[in-house]
């Protein structure tokens, strides 16, 4: 009797433990406050210049950028309702049609400051680039977790990003940066599945080496490094210096909201791949460190979705998406700094450009849709 008590207690026990769903509010909160934030310094940077170049309306490229993470936003909410696992039957299709895309790009697509990176759809326009950064994570995240053991030789590991390669030139041959983060993105995802560590080494030598090619494709590429290397007397190093001097005269905790002097066509593409000057002249030291923070905050809780994840696709989507995003802050920040040469990457969320914040949003909304899936007991 002793013995069937204790089994029945036992199955009691069972039956009152239950699985609840888990879902990533910190992660969602704090995107949607870096968007908002965008939203904010986006108006402050373009507001003068866009009064003169757009007829007097200041709020010009706030409301474009308004209705971009209108649209991402229902993006990133409809993506998160979707299991991630659905992804997998459209990567091969997605991973074709996006570089066909490409190849159109370099041929017929509209261009802007010299280089044909978009395509005009009527009187918008999207970088193929962006949407090619969210393609590569889904398609390369579903190849790695198919053919975990093939990446436990160098043979495999080659053949993963043998298949990345296509996309990473198609885009590199006018965007050096966008083809950076792609190939940053190929080999941490690769890097994460696999335990072949030596490899990498030669990857990363390889990597080095094909972008040093397409530095010299390119005159002003060059250009970009001697003005790196003498930011102070460099002709082509006017953008990096108005930059620093907005850094400088920032201080601690800045000139205030909107007062920046600097964003007064001072320093080119304010609102752009610049906004982080700005931000440090409007906020000072204190603000910038409060965004990077974020950023920091933000990665550390897809880390823990990643570590969670109910299957290791799922864990590479997140590693994908962790991959570019600090990429993107790193290099962003690195070339605003003059840590790095000079080269156009948004800062996520804040910087001006629609489809960099549709598809960034949409690839939380793949992130979110992972943690759904992760279930803990109560």
């Amino acid at each position: 009797m002793a013995r069937e008590a204790a089994i029945s207690s036992k199955k009691k026990n069972k039956t009152r433990i239950k699985t609840e769903k888990y879902f990533d509010y910190s992660l969602l909160f704090i995107v949607i406050f870096l968007v908002c934030f965008g939203l904010v310094m986006i108006y402050s940077t373009s507001a003068y210049n866009s009064q003169i170049v757009n007829d007097g309306d200041s709020f010009y490229y706030l409301k474009r950028q308004c209705l971009f993470a209108v649209v991402g936003l229902g993006g990133m909410f409809f993506v998160s309702r979707i299991p991630y696992t659905f992804w997998k039957r459209l990567s091969l299709l997605a991973y074709i049609g996006i570089n066909g895309l490409l190849a159109v790009v370099l041929v017929y697509g509209a261009a802007s400051h010299g280089q044909r990176r978009w395509i005009q759809i009527g009187p918008m326009q999207f970088q193929p680039s962006e949407v090619a950064k969210a393609v590569l994570i889904i398609f390369l995240a579903h190849v790695a977790s198919e053919s975990v053991r093939r990446l436990k030789s160098w043979k495999g590991v080659v053949k993963s990003f043998a298949l990345a390669l296509p996309m990473i030139i198609l885009v590199t041959v006018s965007n050096l940066s966008t083809g950076i983060i792609l190939l940053g993105i190929s080999f941490i995802i690769i890097f994460v599945a696999s335990n072949q560590y030596k490899i990498f080494a030669a990857v990363v030598g390889g990597g080095i080496g094909l972008m040093f090619v397409f530095l010299q494709v390119a005159a002003y590429r060059m250009d970009r490094i001697e003005a790196w290397l003498n930011v102070e007397t460099s002709e082509y190093g006017y953008q990096t210096r108005q930059a620093l001097y907005a850094i400088g005269s920032g201080g601690v905790f800045g000139k205030g909201l909107g007062r920046s002097i600097q964003k007064l066509s001072y320093v080119p593409e304010a609102h752009n791949d610049m906004i982080f000057s700005i931000i440090c002249e409007e906020l000072g030291l204190f603000g910038a460190i409060a965004i990077i923070l974020l950023f920091i905050l933000l990665l550390w809780r897809c880390m823990i979705i990643a570590n969670n994840a109910p299957d290791l696709y799922g864990a590479l989507i997140v590693v994908g998406v962790m991959a570019q995003i600090g990429l993107q802050v790193v290099i962003n920040i690195g070339v605003v700094t003059n840590t790095l040469p000079n080269t156009g990457i948004p800062l996520p969320f804040i910087s001006y450009g629609g489809t960099s914040v549709v598809f960034l949003l949409c690839e939380v909304g793949l992130v979110l849709s992972v943690s759904r899936g992760i279930q803990f007991k109560r």
